[in-house]
């Protein structure tokens, strides 16, 4: 179902970009992540599979991406290899908030919270990661880094195991020349390296220090971690007012 509906996702896409996006960008030339040393991560699943990532910033919220919407998903917390399963929780996704101004043409403000049917425990191997506090960009060249279970390889398997890999931010004017009207530099960012995200890690984070600063949303069709096409994620500090306001009516 969820390829079918990548399908039609990027069927509906093909007129409107000049050069058409993957929208479910796992993680090429990376290495698998030290066992529960990212613990914010989660799983998002349908029937067991895994479609999404996401990472935990409240006790009870996720945030992914819009384009990751699905009816019926369980947000897997505390996972590392999603086959053995072991000490991880699942939890099913109550309600679903996606921008209101999300465009599914031109992946602008691919940005979606989720909150859970309950809360979670944080613990050793359970914990939500920072957002920044403000609004602002991240210094081109800065190392930071993105994880997930998506494919190793645009038609690679897919990883059981979370996966790692450093990244750098890429200047925005170098973006915009790459993406041109597609990328938007105040709600958008790229990064470049030897390594980077492919298809299955939509929604994960792209992390600086220990502040998740960006969502993973949509790359190149042909190549992953592609210098032609640079992967794009959604700029979490343009939306703290929206997140903040979504989080503020459940309190």
């Amino acid at each position: 179902m969820m390829t079918i509906i990548s399908l039609l996702l990027l069927a509906s896409l093909l007129p409107h970009l000049t050069f058409t996006a993957h929208v479910n960008v796992g993680i090429v030339n990376g290495s698998e992540a030290k066992p529960h040393s990212r613990p914010y991560m989660v799983s998002l699943q349908k029937y067991f599979k895994h479609v999404c990532g996401g990472f935990l910033i409240s006790d009870e919220f996720v945030l992914t991406a819009a384009h990751c919407n699905n009816k019926g998903l369980t947000a897997v917390v505390g996972a590392h290899d999603l086959k053995k399963d072991k000490g991880s929780i699942h939890i099913r996704v109550k309600s679903y908030h996606i921008h209101p101004d999300f465009n599914i043409q031109t992946m602008l403000n691919d940005i979606m919270l989720l909150r859970l049917e309950k809360e979670v425990e944080q613990n050793k191997i359970v914990k939500r990661i920072s957002i920044p506090t403000q609004e602002g960009d991240i210094e081109a060249d800065s190392v930071c880094s993105v994880a997930g279970w998506g494919r190793l390889g645009l038609k690679g398997k897919k990883s059981y195991r979370l996966m790692e890999v450093d990244v750098k931010i890429m200047n925005n004017t170098e973006c915009k020349k790459k993406w041109k009207h597609i990328y938007s530099a105040s709600k958008m960012m790229c990064v470049y390296g030897h390594g980077g995200s492919c298809s299955g890690d939509s929604g994960g984070p792209l992390v600086c220090g220990d502040t998740a600063v960006g969502i993973t949303s949509f790359g190149d069709p042909k190549a992953c971690n592609s210098r032609k096409r640079p992967e794009v994620y959604a700029k979490i500090s343009a939306y703290l007012p929206w997140i903040r306001s979504i989080i503020a009516n459940f309190k």
